[in-house]
C-alpha cells in the first residue's frame, strides 16, 4: 500500500469516482459515498490496475458518520495527504419563486451544511502540508439555478475563507473548475444536450490531476 492518502468524498461516480482511479496509483484512497454497490464497482476497478482502496459508505450529512470516519483515519493512520470534496446534490431546475423548500433544504445540507462541518473535521488530519481541494461550477445568479447555484456558492465562499485563512501555515487549499462533463448531476440540468461533446471524467480527472498534485 502507498503511503499517500487520498479521501474523496462522492466518491461512487462521475468526477469523484475519476479521480479516485486516477490517484490510486500513488494513493491509497478512502472512498466516501452512499451508494454501497457503486463504491465495491469502484473498488474492483482500482484493484484491477493494483491500486487499493477502503470504502467508507457514509452519507455525508450525518455529523456523527463524518467524526467517526475521520477517528477512524486518525486511528488508522493518522494523517491524510489529499481530500477531494466531490459529493454534490442537483436540485431540480427552478424560478426561484417556485423553488421546493424540500428541495432548498435538502441542497443546503448537501453541498453547504456538510461542508461546513468537514473542514473542521479534515482540517487536523491534513495538518500544515496536506491538501483539500473543491470543484466550482459558478452557476450562481443564472435563471433556474436558484437553489444549486446558491448552495453551491455558499460552499465555494467557505472554501475560499479556509483557503486565505491557511496561505500561510496549511493545509493548501485549492478551488478547481472542472470542464463539462456528461454526468447524472449535469443530466438533471441540460437533459437534451449532446453527451458527445462533453469532455469525460476520465479525461476531466487527467486535465485536473496536475493541479491538484502541484505543490
Amino acid at each position: 500500500m502507498t503511503d499517500k492518502l487520498a479521501l474523496i468524498t462522492g466518491a461512487s461516480r462521475g468526477l469523484g469516482a475519476a479521480l479516485a482511479e486516477a490517484l490510486a496509483p500513488t494513493h491509497h484512497i478512502i472512498a466516501v459515498a452512499r451508494t454501497t454497490g457503486a463504491l465495491e464497482e469502484l473498488d474492483d476497478r482500482i484493484k484491477a490496475a493494483g491500486g487499493s482502496a477502503t470504502l467508507a459508505p457514509m452519507d455525508i450529512t450525518v455529523p456523527e458518520a463524518m467524526a467517526t470516519l475521520c477517528r477512524g483515519i486518525f486511528d488508522r493512520w493518522g494523517k491524510l495527504d489529499l481530500w477531494l470534496h466531490c459529493a454534490i446534490h442537483a436540485a431540480p431546475l427552478s424560478p426561484a419563486h417556485h423553488v421546493a423548500p424540500k428541495d432548498w433544504q435538502k441542497s443546503l445540507t448537501i453541498n453547504a451544511t456538510a461542508t461546513s462541518v468537514l473542514i473542521p473535521y479534515v482540517a487536523p488530519l491534513l495538518g500544515q502540508t496536506g491538501k483539500a481541494v473543491f470543484f466550482d461550477d459558478p452557476r450562481a445568479g443564472e435563471k433556474f439555478f436558484g437553489a444549486y447555484g446558491a448552495t453551491k456558492a455558499a460552499q465555494i465562499s467557505l472554501a475560499r475563507s479556509w483557503q486565505q485563512e491557511t496561505a500561510r501555515t496549511g493545509p493548501k487549499v485549492k478551488l478547481l473548475t472542472p470542464p463539462a462533463m456528461p454526468t447524472a448531476l449535469r443530466a438533471r440540468f441540460f437533459p437534451g444536450e449532446d453527451r458527445e461533446a462533453l469532455t469525460s471524467p476520465a479525461q476531466a480527472a487527467a486535465t485536473l490531476l496536475p493541479d491538484i498534485l502541484a505543490d
